[in-house]
């Protein structure tokens, strides 16, 4: 029997990014609101996603300048590698951001938690526990889980996913990945630099949502460090030969290691809340909203970061928060924009991307597109820094309206912030072109690429004559 009938303004199931974000909001703005997590605080970012896997790849990172450092005058070391300990630091790290996302902290601001697996009773209505939910309005916002894909034997084996690889102390002597995405190339280069023999196995293309000539560079330095990267690799049986591995791929080859991570892909957690009874309509990518993030089927339902079915990234969560709250709270028919959304893969070097690809530019706009290049081995700070590898893309209109952006270098991550900005606004690169960078700066290398948008005009014959004109003039 019920133990509590509550009618909040607001009822979030699930405590990530999206949810967390929408509670905090709505509870400081005046609303009531009761909050739902069956799982930990914090959600996948928190505890298996972004903040462990960045934390590895510091620990990678770390290593791997030990080794290089005899192109700046200082003998390169190979470094000894605690495992167990760099397991110690990123837990450090997760607890350290933890009280963020507490219970303790969201019930300070008023918000009243239920730890607890919530499902619809029907349409208005939220069963928790021994709790039934009546409110104003529902967000589902309960994030996604990585996906087994259908490998004969898989399931009979002890794999691991990125909700378990942070667990495991013991540095494996060989990684097998399954999955060429940004989780298995990130988690590959972090291992490998730890001192595990790595290979990588993707059925198609690795990093396939990216430029190819972006992707060609990551793939370049992850080879050189020693990394396998198979192609084409398609799974066909996963088995145990003692206490090894052994994944036997399209043709026959076998591969065997020590360990295997599965990072094959994500799907939204919606299993069990029992959608149909609320009359809330999903698909596989996740529940069906409009523009506004509204369930098309439940005008009381809205959905969240990787429920709503778009962009599984933490900032598209919190994007979405904002969505939520201006329509839920304000009753404000905003639309939510993906066409601006920014990626990283924070591999070394890093891979971002904003707006259009050079391909996708041109898919829509045929020939009548800019496409602006800058390598950073022109840039001095990447030279000060011997670190010259990748190169930089601008896709504009031929009126100079940005379009798109794509770097892979280091520090890329933090140099597509202004391009999401600029593409978002529908900003021209003459914006670009004419503001002031620090220097040295990696940041410089936007400029000097926006620049090239006028270097025809610049130093044509028409510009020549002019020049040679107006000197005659006095």
């Amino acid at each position: 029997m019920a133990t509590s009938d509550l009618t909040p303004d607001l009822c979030i199931i699930g405590a990530g990014s999206a949810g967390l974000s929408i509670a905090a909001g709505a509870v400081q703005m005046g609303a009531s609101v009761v909050l739902i997590e069956r799982g930990e605080m914090g959600g996948d970012c928190l505890n298996y996603g972004c903040i462990p896997s960045k934390a590895l790849l510091a620990a990678g990172k770390q290593a791997e300048t030990l080794r290089n450092g005899a192109k700046f005058g200082i003998a390169g070391v190979e470094p000894e590698i605690d495992f167990k300990a760099v397991m110690a630091h990123i837990h450090g790290v997760i607890a350290t951001i933890a009280p963020v996302d507490s219970q303790e902290r969201f019930e300070g601001l008023g918000v009243h938690v239920i730890r607890e697996e919530a499902r619809f009773k029907d349409r208005d209505t939220i069963i928790a526990g021994d709790h039934v939910i009546r409110p104003r309005r529902i967000i589902i916002a309960t994030g996604s889980a990585p996906v087994a894909p259908p490998i004969p034997g898989l399931a009979e084996v002890p794999y691991l996913t990125n909700e378990t690889l942070f667990d495991n102390e013991v540095l494996p002597s060989k990684l097998i990945i399954i999955g060429g995405g940004p989780i298995g190339i990130e988690m590959a280069q972090a291992h490998r630099r730890l001192g595990a023999d790595v290979v990588v196995l993707e059925g198609a293309t690795a990093l396939s949502h990216d430029d190819p000539d972006l992707v060609a560079v990551v793939m370049k330095q992850l080879r050189a460090e020693g990394i396998e990267i198979k192609e084409q690799a398609m799974a066909e049986s996963v088995a145990m030969r003692g206490e090894d591995y052994v994944v036997t791929l399209k043709g026959g080859e076998q591969v065997t290691g020590s360990h295997l991570l599965v990072a094959a892909g994500r799907a939204p957690n919606l299993d069990g809340l029992d959608l149909e009874a609320g009359g809330v309509e999903r698909d596989r990518r996740g529940v069906i909203v409009n523009k506004r993030l509204r369930s098309t089927t439940n005008k009381r339902v809205y959905a969240a970061g990787d429920a709503a079915g778009k962009l599984q990234f933490t900032h598209v969560a919190g994007y979405h928060a904002g969505i939520v709250i201006q329509n839920v709270l304000f009753r404000l028919p905003v639309s939510a924009k993906h066409d601006a959304i920014p990626w990283v893969t924070y591999c070394d070097p890093e891979l971002a991307q904003v707006g259009l690809t050079e391909a996708q530019a041109r898919g829509q706009n045929g020939d009548d597109i800019r496409v602006l290049h800058w390598d950073f081995a022109a840039n001095d700070r990447a030279q000060s820094e011997r670190r010259t590898d990748g190169f930089m893309k601008v896709m504009t209109a031929k009126n100079g309206r940005i379009l798109g952006a794509s770097i892979v270098g280091y520090a890329a991550g933090e140099m597509i912030g202004t391009w999401s900005m600029l593409t978002g606004q529908k900003v021209k690169i003459s914006s670009v072109a004419q503001s002031v960078f620090p220097y040295p700066t990696r940041a410089e290398a936007s400029k000097r690429a926006a620049g090239g948008f006028y270097t025809s005009k610049l130093f044509s014959d028409r510009t020549k004559w002019l020049v040679k004109l107006l000197s005659k003039l006095g």
